[in-house]
C-alpha cells in the first residue's frame, strides 16, 4: 500500500528541450537520434482518412508487412513476439495483438492505456481481428477513441496499449487484480523502450487502476499522467463524458516539461510499506498528476 506525505517547495524543475515536430502531411527526412534532447525522426501519425480502417484485409495485410520494417515499429514487434513466447513457454493465455505501425512506436511521447484488447483485436478469433491494438480497429471503443484523437490534435506521437495485454474472451470478463498486477509490470518494460515518453492517458477504471497501483509506483522517471474515461460506446453516451476524453487528449498533445516548475505547489511523497519514497508529484493547473524524475528530487 503507499503511502501519501506532502510538502512544499518553490523549486524549478529542469527545461528539457522538446522535440521539433514535422507537421502532418510534411515530408520527414530521417536524421541521427539526439540522445540528449530525446528526438529521433521517423515519427508516424495515425490515418486520417476515417474511422475502422482495418476492417479492410487488405489494410490489415499492408500493416503487417511494417510491423518489422517500420524502424519505429520493429523494436516493439519483437518486445511483444519475446512477450507473446514467454506466456506461451509458462503455458498462459498468449493472444497478444501488436503495437499498430502507424502510430509513433518507440518515438511515442504520449502513451494511452485501455483496458484489455476487445474480440476485434484478436486475429485468431472464429471472425478474425485485426491483430493490432489500434484506433483503426472495426469496433466502437476505436472509432470513439479515433474521433476524439481527431478532435483533440492528437495525431501523431502516440502508441496505444492494454492494462491487460493479452485477450481476456467476451467484453464482459473484467481484468482481474492478479492480471493487472502482471499487465502493470509489463507496462513498466514497454516505458523503457520510449525514451520521448511525457503523458500517459489511462482511459477507464481499469486502465487508471493498473497505472496508479501496478505501474507508476517507482518507475523513475518525470511523467504526466492525464485520466479520462473509457471510449467505449457506454461511457461515450453518458453526459459530459465524450467532452472530458476529448479535453484530456488536447492536453495531452503539448511536452509539459519544458514549462514544469515547483515554485508555489505542494510536493506529495508516496511512500511503501517500509517508508521508502517511490514517487514524488504534484497537480498541475489541470488537476493532472506530475511524477518528479528521482534526479529532480
Amino acid at each position: 500500500m503507499l503511502r501519501t506525505a506532502r510538502t512544499t517547495l518553490g523549486r524549478f524543475l529542469p527545461r528539457v528541450a522538446p522535440c521539433t515536430d514535422t507537421p502532418v502531411g510534411a515530408p520527414r527526412t530521417p536524421v541521427a537520434h539526439n540522445s540528449r534532447a530525446g528526438c529521433r525522426r521517423y515519427a508516424r501519425s495515425m490515418n486520417v482518412t476515417g474511422p475502422r480502417s482495418l476492417r479492410d484485409p487488405a489494410e490489415i495485410s499492408r500493416r503487417q508487412l511494417q510491423l518489422k520494417t517500420a524502424p519505429t515499429a520493429a523494436p516493439l514487434t519483437q518486445w511483444v513476439n519475446d512477450l507473446i513466447a514467454a506466456r506461451i513457454a509458462k503455458g498462459l493465455p498468449a493472444e497478444v495483438p501488436y503495437i499498430d505501425p502507424l502510430d509513433a512506436g518507440t518515438e511515442a511521447r504520449v502513451l494511452i492505456i485501455l483496458e484489455a484488447p476487445g474480440p476485434k483485436t484478436n486475429a485468431f478469433n472464429t471472425v478474425p481481428g485485426s491483430g493490432f491494438i489500434s484506433s483503426d480497429n472495426d469496433d466502437a471503443t476505436a472509432e470513439n477513441l479515433w474521433l476524439e484523437r481527431q478532435n483533440a490534435g492528437l495525431v501523431e506521437g502516440v502508441l496505444i496499449w492494454n492494462a491487460v495485454p493479452w485477450y481476456l474472451g467476451s467484453t464482459k470478463r473484467k481484468p482481474r487484480v492478479a492480471e493487472k498486477a502482471v499487465g502493470g509490470q509489463v507496462l513498466r518494460d514497454l516505458i523503457q523502450l520510449l525514451p520521448d515518453l511525457h503523458t500517459v492517458v489511462p482511459l477507464g477504471g481499469h486502465a487508471k487502476d493498473t497505472w496508479r497501483r501496478f505501474a507508476r509506483a517507482g518507475l523513475g522517471t518525470g511523467m504526466r499522467t492525464v485520466e479520462s474515461f473509457h471510449s467505449g460506446r457506454q461511457a461515450m453516451n453518458q453526459p459530459g463524458l465524450r467532452p472530458h476524453l476529448r479535453a484530456s487528449l488536447a492536453r495531452a498533445v503539448e511536452d509539459w516539461r519544458p514549462h514544469a516548475s515547483t515554485a508555489g505547489v505542494t510536493i506529495n511523497v508516496d511512500s511503501d510499506e517500509v517508508g521508502a519514497a517511490t514517487n514524488h508529484w504534484y497537480l498541475d493547473a489541470h488537476g493532472d498528476r506530475i511524477d518528479i524524475h528521482p534526479r529532480w528530487w
